[in-house]
């Protein structure tokens, strides 16, 4: 094969979401592209040279011995959910091993590797778009009208208030006054912000510690924030007001979960191949806020981002919605994970 095919092959290959790796007859890593990199946590030039027992020796062990009986039985061999161990991170993966035979003798073997979790949790983000959209259809609906007949009562209170010249009765308009204010304010908040978002280049860290300042000016000694920032991510387009407001409402969750008391970590990371609803961004960054509180209600964190779900008696349940409100409109999304110790939600953007 010539040099341009050779170099049209790998970009091919690299373009793929399934990671693929070739063995040689000794079960020697000859080729990885780019998913297998991202899957395997390193580089092709560490990968490449590498023995099979080697690469998966703390996995399941089917992987290796689907690639023994691939070089011995010729034959093409599926296998599912297999656990694949790598730096110490745990993945579940279906595999296909299939044979390259030339004359009678398998010369390599050509592995693929498909991430399980990765399928579960693009299903489950669809489902998540989905539901926020419903939701928020229903409810900017409803808080309309609602809106309608509140500024009719207001109106009709004060006109009553003109007419009154018992003091006591004038305070009782006033309560009606200020309730139908205080409702108009939560449908205000309910619909959103009323301009679309000013994109412009910033720095994912700059909002970051935008967020930390506000969080530590608001808080006790007792809480500790901790950074643990990427350097390396590049600027993003986005909002800087709507990206703060959508940080600082998840910060805040974190800090009423901890009353006050506990440790926030703040972190970035790149993520490659980043599958959002049903696009595929090669680059994304996601922001993790952590806290190591007693955790969200397991009934309760399948809805925690419909609008009035909350497990506090002071909680409005607006704070989550109206953040994923915000990272929707800049074409990203916000997933929770929650067990007692370690409550995580990350804000992935694309590049």
């Amino acid at each position: 094969m010539d040099a341009p095919s050779r170099s049209m092959f790998k970009r091919l290959l690299d373009h793929l979401n399934t990671a693929i790796l070739l063995f040689n007859d000794d079960l020697t890593l000859n080729y990885v592209n780019t998913a297998g990199e991202i899957l395997l946590a390193d580089s092709a030039r560490h990968l490449v040279g590498s023995s099979a027992m080697e690469l998966f020796k703390f996995s399941d062990p089917a992987l290796i011995l689907n690639l023994q009986q691939c070089l011995t039985m010729a034959e093409t061999l599926v296998d599912r959910e297999l656990i694949l161990e790598r730096t110490g991170q745990s993945l579940t993966v279906n595999v296909c091993v299939t044979p390259m035979v030339e004359g009678d003798a398998v010369k390599e073997v050509l592995v693929e590797l498909q991430r399980m979790d990765n399928h579960l949790r693009i299903s489950k983000e669809e489902q998540l778009l989905s539901q926020q959209n419903t939701a928020r259809l229903l409810v900017r609906g409803l808080a309309h009208e609602i809106k309608n007949p509140l500024g009719g009562l207001r109106g009709a209170a004060q006109l009553l208030a003109l007419e009154l010249s018992d003091p006591e009765l004038k305070e009782y308009t006033q309560i009606i006054i200020a309730e139908s204010d205080r409702l108009q304010g939560l449908m205000d908040k309910l619909l959103g912000p009323n301009k679309p978002p000013e994109f412009k280049i910033l720095n994912v860290h700059e909002v970051l510690e935008r967020v930390r300042q506000l969080v530590e000016a608001e808080s006790s000694g007792n809480l500790k924030i901790v950074c643990d920032y990427d350097p390396s991510i590049p600027d993003i387009r986005a909002d800087r007001d709507l990206l703060i407001q959508a940080v600082l409402n998840i910060a805040k969750n974190a800090v009423q979960a901890l009353d006050g008391k506990g440790r926030i970590v703040l972190k970035t990371r790149i993520q490659r191949n980043q599958t959002i609803g049903r696009q595929n961004h090669k680059l994304a960054v996601k922001v993790d806020i952590i806290d190591d509180g007693s955790g969200i209600d397991p009934d309760i964190i399948e809805r925690i981002f419909y609008p009035m779900i909350t497990s506090r008696a002071d909680g409005t349940g607006l704070g989550l919605s109206i953040a994923q409100s915000l990272i929707n409109q800049h074409n990203g999304l916000i997933e929770c994970f929650s067990e007692p110790g370690n409550t995580v939600f990350s804000i992935i953007l694309p590049l």
